[in-house]
């Protein structure tokens, strides 16, 4: 509660207040007993600040005028006798007799400012009550967003860097060279994707053999979300790297006409939802942790770490867009698509092997083979 800092009287002399009780009347003029300065009705948006010396608003969300203070140890001495007149017009004229005079008419010491910040707002803690003023009731803002969550501030953390395509130079355009530019992203993305899952909370603590199977089982869908997410500033294009960009056509020419349309089906399921990046990032950890795998050696960890991340999704959606109360259900139900597309690509990029037109390095082509 703020401190009796000075005490205000009508010029009728029938009523006195303090300060912290001045917001509850309007329409009398008041005189400050420390420097016999009127405040009118001017009050709250502008009034005189009477011992600050000058014009200057009160803060409308504290409703705290200032109060006659001093700086931390300051002590001021009086050029003369001590016994300076003080008044309205001649307040300024000596800063030690002005303090003195603010504590014979009530000013208590305890009011003193103990840092050296020079005006500004009080940092008296008081208890607000909307009931007492109807002006306070239309001063509340709408909540501030609250912090990230750990989990979500660890995932944007762990985010990789980019990933830049290298087209085989020489190889002339068309299909095999877009393919073999893609299944070298890829497995260059699949290192990534294994670096970057050990950063997950949780996901350390599974065994080796359950870190092999949900990253074998959710590879494609990783990869898939990237590719979505990349996307979402583009009309009709698939952002594949920064510098591999695919639209209808070309796609055709590659023969991933099919695949495009199912991604693009994606792209504009999120763009509809108007994905963030915090949500992006959670969303791929789930697509990890939401394995299908039947190899799964420790459900009940695994469990625990879709909980883990579930929970994360549902406190960010809860402080971030408490607006949308049914948006983590929304979020969650584009997995499934997720999942159905990458099943699409991987046995496109399964049938490819079979080919044998297109070079794949070790790493990509037994990814490939353990899903399939």
């Amino acid at each position: 509660q703020a401190p009796a800092a000075s005490t205000l009287r009508s010029r009728d002399g029938r009523q006195t207040l303090m300060f912290s009780n001045i917001r509850a009347y309007s329409g009398i003029l008041w005189l400050c007993l420390r420097c016999e300065t009127i405040l009118s009705n001017l009050w709250p948006r502008m009034a005189l600040n009477p011992c600050a010396g000058r014009w200057g608003p009160w803060a409308a969300s504290t409703w705290q005028p200032s109060l006659c203070l001093i700086a931390g140890n300051i002590e001021y001495s009086c050029p003369a006798t001590n016994e300076c007149e003080i008044t309205k017009r001649r307040r300024k004229s000596c800063q030690a007799c002005r303090f003195m005079k603010c504590l014979k008419v009530g000013m208590l010491k305890e009011g003193v400012r103990l840092d050296r910040v020079r005006g500004g707002r009080q940092k008296y803690k008081r208890r607000l009550d909307s009931e007492s003023s109807p002006y306070l009731s239309l001063q509340i803002s709408p909540p501030a967003k609250k912090p990230l969550t750990k989990i979500v501030s660890y995932l944007l953390v762990a985010e990789p860097d980019k990933l830049y395509a290298m087209p085989p130079p020489g190889m002339p355009e068309g299909d095999i060279k877009a393919l073999t530019t893609l299944c070298d992203l890829a497995d260059r993305e699949l290192v990534v994707i294994i670096g970057w899952a050990k950063h997950i909370p949780g996901f350390s603590n599974l065994s080796l053999g359950d870190q092999m199977s949900l990253l074998q089982s959710a590879w494609m869908e990783i990869l898939i979300l990237g590719i979505v997410y990349r996307s979402l500033p583009y009309d009709d294009k698939l952002v594949y790297a920064e510098d591999y960009i695919m639209d209808e056509e070309h796609s055709r020419l590659a023969g991933l006409l099919e695949l495009y349309r199912a991604i693009l089906q994606l792209v504009r399921r999120y763009k509809k939802l108007k994905v963030e990046k915090e949500e992006f990032v959670t969303l791929k950890a789930l697509a990890l942790a939401n394995s299908d795998s039947m190899y799964i050696e420790d459900l009940e960890a695994v469990q625990k770490l879709q909980d883990l991340l579930h929970e994360a999704l549902q406190d960010y959606e809860l402080s971030q867009r408490h607006e949308e109360p049914r948006r983590t259900g929304k979020l969650l139900l584009t997995l499934p698509l997720l999942r159905q597309t990458a099943a699409k690509a991987v046995q496109h990029f399964y049938s490819v092997k079979l080919q044998g037109k297109v070079p794949m390095h070790k790493l990509f082509l037994e990814m490939l083979e353990a899903k399939v």
